[in-house]
Parts: structure tokens; sequence; C-alpha cells
């Protein structure tokens, strides 16, 4: 709720004005009983016509002014809902886009996206009902009552009866509704995770006939978020029926007291019409602040969801030196190395990565290779800081990650991750994300080296070729070789390639090597493969198995010495040329 408050002191104008506009509306409403009650007793009592024309033109005059007060106030608190859950919803982002990606497998990515859209919108509907009605309900119901008493003191007391009895109904079944509000968007969270899943993974629903057990997973799961809605739904929808009872109860007994009142000459039939037309006031205020106040509670569950986001601290700490000054290159130094490095998944018993180390120096070729869950990517990810060593030490020209400006270091490294993700936009715009300032010959070059410049030129739009969102417009290869020259444009100094040629022809990877190796002179590159192939020409080969290094070197000296490396050669290469390369 703090968090939601300091949003608000921004809004400060919008907060005051909509509320106060909204009471100016209640103030001129809860005259509207006195001016009826006064053109019954005299105007139709008496006879006088003109009296009953002033009294509705006083009516219509109090209406349209009641109006204007309400637009003006539903735009104040429009514009203060609105402008509040825009700027959550951007820092929430920001927030999540500085999370490493520890953090981000501990939340969960449908967590976060329902927190960010869903219980967003729902405060921002809180924050609207909120600054209209939070105020002017509880003025118009017990300023009702206030004017009732003005009217007869007797009859009044049926008021003061009344309403203690609807507020402790009110609260009763809010509280025992809040709690299972937050239960529907945790139920809802589980909902968009199945479904994100099966988005995801249709491919592979089709290709192994499963989509009538995911219909079944999903119906599941949504019948349960409907079972809890339903429960919850009504438990709250006793508020109306509890309400008109209780209400109309209250009516039938001021009617009552108000027809003795009337015999006795005490009170008049204005006067008892005034008295009805508050009760009825006063039931419209309680259905409205009944149904505000389960919208504030859901409000409030959403935020406490949004919150628990916000304070979900980064594991990663930004340090202070800078990567981008040639000075700080000193000869002999490694551009990265690995000094008894371990690494935890979080959650996870034991360790994805053990004591690793070795050094790759300026211009070297690395490959890595090893089975699947071997922790190949890991390795990579904790270059550029995506995960923190859990022991140990990496280094980068010398001096420990930790040390650096997370953007300078990043900007030095170039990576490919396993999955070939490109935005909607131009193939311009894609390629300077790794430099902002890029001209068209340094990306084209780019294109040239990751061997995307001829299918490029084929569809006959350059550098201007449409990009749809993740790419569908192309396939599988041409989307690798295109996050490949996205990441050379930058020139980083260390480039990272996590099995990003994997839908690569033997034929397409083999000039993309070749390319590589002799267009970035000077560029530290780690090629993650499964393919033996892609990396028997690297300067050294790391092979790891169960997130250890079971053995370094080059391809040949690997074939003689690592059998679990000369294993994998076998399975992919011919007997004949693992002997051939032995030699």
């Amino acid at each position: 709720m703090k968090r939601l408050l300091s949003y608000m002191k921004h809004y400060k104008k919008e907060s005051i004005f909509g509320p106060l506009f909204k009471m100016l509306e209640a103030s001129f409403e809860l005259f509207v009983p006195l001016v009826v009650a006064s053109m019954v007793d005299r105007g139709i009592g008496q006879g006088d016509g003109g009296y009953v024309l002033r009294m509705g033109g006083l009516l219509v005059a109090l209406g349209l002014i009641g109006l204007a007060c309400s637009l003006t106030a539903q735009y104040f608190a429009a514009k203060a809902a609105v402008g509040i859950s825009t700027a959550l919803r951007n820092d929430l982002f920001a927030h999540i886009g500085g999370l490493s990606y520890r953090e981000i497998d501990q939340v969960g990515t449908a967590t976060l996206i329902t927190r960010m859209t869903s219980d967003i919108n729902q405060v921002q509907n809180g924050v609207n009902m909120t600054l209209r009605l939070l105020l002017r309900s509880p003025f118009v119901v017990f300023g009702a009552m206030v004017m009732a008493f003005t009217v007869d003191v007797p009859a009044a007391l049926v008021f003061a009866v009344t309403i203690p009895i609807l507020c402790a109904v009110v609260f009763g079944i809010l509280l025992v509704s809040m709690p299972l509000y937050k239960k529907v968007q945790k139920q809802l969270d589980r909902v968009l995770l199945t479904t994100r899943e099966n988005l995801l993974g249709v491919r592979v629903i089709r290709a192994f006939n499963r989509q009538e057990n995911e219909i079944r997973t999903f119906d599941q799961e949504n019948g349960a978020l409907v079972r809890l809605q339903v429960f919850v739904g009504k438990i709250s929808a006793l508020l109306n029926p509890v309400t008109y009872v209780i209400i109309n109860l209250a009516t039938v007994a001021l009617i009552w007291k108000g027809g003795l009142r009337v015999d006795m000459g005490a009170l008049s039939q204005g006067q008892v019409i005034a008295l009805v037309n508050y009760m009825s006031q006063i039931l419209v205020e309680l259905v409205k602040m009944a149904n505000l106040i389960i919208l504030i509670s859901k409000a409030m569950a959403c935020m406490n969801r949004v919150d628990g986001v916000f304070q979900v601290t980064g594991s990663i700490a930004d340090g202070v030196y800078a990567l981008d000054s040639e000075a700080q290159k000193v000869q002999g130094t490694p551009a990265v190395e690995f000094q008894n490095v371990s690494f935890t998944f979080s959650g996870s018993k034991a360790p994805a990565l053990s004591e690793l180390s070795f050094k790759a120096a300026p211009g070297e070729t690395i490959g890595i290779i090893g089975g699947t869950g071997s922790g190949k990517t890991a390795l990579v990810n904790l270059i550029p800081r995506f995960y923190e060593a859990t022991e140990g030490k990496v280094m980068v020209r010398g001096r420990d990650v930790r040390e650096y400006e997370m953007k300078s270091l990043r900007r030095a490294i170039g990576v490919v991750p396993q999955r070939a993700v490109l935005f909607a936009g131009t193939l311009r715009d894609n390629m300077r994300w790794a430099k902002e300032d890029a001209s068209d010959e340094e990306i084209y070059r780019a294109l040239e080296i990751a061997q995307a410049k001829d299918f490029v030129d084929e569809k006959g739009e350059g550098l201007d070729l449409t990009i749809e969102q993740g790419g569908k417009n192309l396939s599988g290869g041409q989307r690798q070789r295109l996050t490949i020259a996205r990441a050379l444009t930058g020139s980083p100094e260390i480039l990272i390639l996590d099995d990003s040629a994997s839908a690569l022809d033997f034929a397409t990877d083999a000039r993309l090597r070749k390319a590589l190796r002799h267009s970035t002179e000077g560029m530290t590159v780690f090629i993650v493969s499964q393919r033996a192939a892609s990396i028997k020409q690297a300067d050294r080969i790391l092979v790891l198995d169960d997130g250890k290094i079971v053995g370094q070197g080059t391809h040949k000296e690997l074939l003689k010495n690592c059998g679990l490396y000369r294993e994998i050669c076998l399975s992919q290469l011919t007997r004949e040329e693992v002997e051939r390369d032995e030699r």
C-alpha cells in the first residue's frame, strides 16, 4: 500500500479534486428529497402550480450541476488511475529487466506476465473507483441520516438502527472474500502458465498427438479457477440481496412509523416522502459501497502481488569499472579466465558446474562440447553475468566481472543464445540492437560474415526487410544467421555462440566457421555446439561432463587423450575421419 501511495503523490491535484467534486455532487443530491417534500406539501398540497414549476426547475438545475460535478470528478479520477498504472507498469517492467536469470527463474515468466497485466489493471480500476466513491458513498449514507434527523427525530431512529447492521454485513463479507481473491489470482497464474506452455510447445504437442491430454490438463486448471471464482462470487453476491432485504425492512418500518406520525399531525406527507427518498439513497450508496469494497479488496490483493515482485532484489550488483578503454588491455592478460568456478542453479541440490579453471587468450577460439545437461550453456552465461558464479572468479581482462559496470561488460560481449529471437520491425532495426548508430556498411559486413547476405539480397528489400514478431516470416536457419549477424554488428571483443548454428546445414555451417576465423581477428570466440564438426577447428576445445572439464586441448589431442570426446566424434563422424584426424 505504501508503494501505491508513493505513486499517488505525483497526482495530488487529481486525488483531491476527484473526491471533492464527487462530494459536491453528493451534497446537491442530498437536497433533492427536501425539494420534493416542499413540492408535495406546498405546491401539490395547496394547488400552487407556479411553485411546482419553480421547484421542478430547481430539481433540473440540481441535476445538471450534479452531472457537471460527476463528469469533472470522473476526469480527475481516470487521469490519476491511468497515470498511476502506467508509471507502475513501466517501473515494474524496468525492475524485471534488472533482475538476473536466477530471480526470473524463481518467480516464473507466467507470474510476471500476470502481475504486469491483469494485476495492474485491477489496481487501476481500484484506484479509479476509490477516488470516485470511497468518500462519496459514506458521505451520502451518513449525510442522508443527518438530513433525516433534521426532518423528524423519532422517524429517523430507524436510520440509526439500520446503518450499523448494514455496515456489519458489508465488512463481515469483506473479511471472508478478501483472502479468497488472492487465491483466485494465484490460480490465474497457473492457467496462464499452462496456456503459455501449450502455445510455446504446440509443435511438440501435435508431433506426439497429445492435444486431448493437454486439453484435459487445461480444463482441470481452468475449471479450478472457475470453481474458485464462482465460490467467491457467491459470497460477494450475498451483499446485494442481504442489503436490499435490510433496506426494504427499514423502509417498511419507516413508512409505518411515518404514517403514525402523520396521523398524529407531527409529520407531513411530503416529509415522509423525503425520509423514504433518503432511505433509497442509502440503499443505492450501500450497494455501490459494497461493490467498491469488493473491488478494493481485489485491488489490494493484486497490489500486494505486484509489490512482491518489487521486493525481489537482483542478486547481481553493478560494478564500478568500465570495460571500454583500449588502455586497459595488458599484453599477455587472458581475455577470459575461470578460476575454480562453481555454479548451482537456485533450488538445485547439485552444482551445475564444479571447479572449472581455464584461460582464453585474445583472438582465441574456444569450442565447448559435452552431453545434454553437462553445463555448456551455464558456463558461457557466467561470462556476461547472466548468472553469478557461486564460487570462484570469472575474469575478463584480468579483472573479476563483478567489478565491471554491467553496461560496459555486456557492450564488449556479443551473445547469440540457443533460441534465435528477432523482434518486429525492419532488418536494420534488429541489427542495431548491438550498436544503435551502426552504419549500413557495418550491418552488411556482419550479414556477410554470418552467411545471411545472400538470402537478404534475394528478398529484394535490403535492410528495410520486414521482420515479423519472433521472425515468423523466416526459416529457423535464417533466424539463426541473423542473430549471429546482430551480435557481430557491435564488433564485440568476446563472441559467444551458444549452439546457434544447429539449424544450419553442414555446408553453411562450414562457411560460417571459416568466415568467423578469418574476419574476427582479435575477437575471442566461444562456440558451444553438439556437433564435433562445428568445433574441431577451434584453437582449444573444452569437453564437459556433469559440470566438470574432463578434457581440454585441440581436436587431435583430445582424440588421443579424452575418451568421452572420442566417443562423441565416433557417434557423429566416420571411423575413417576420426583416424585421419588423429594422425
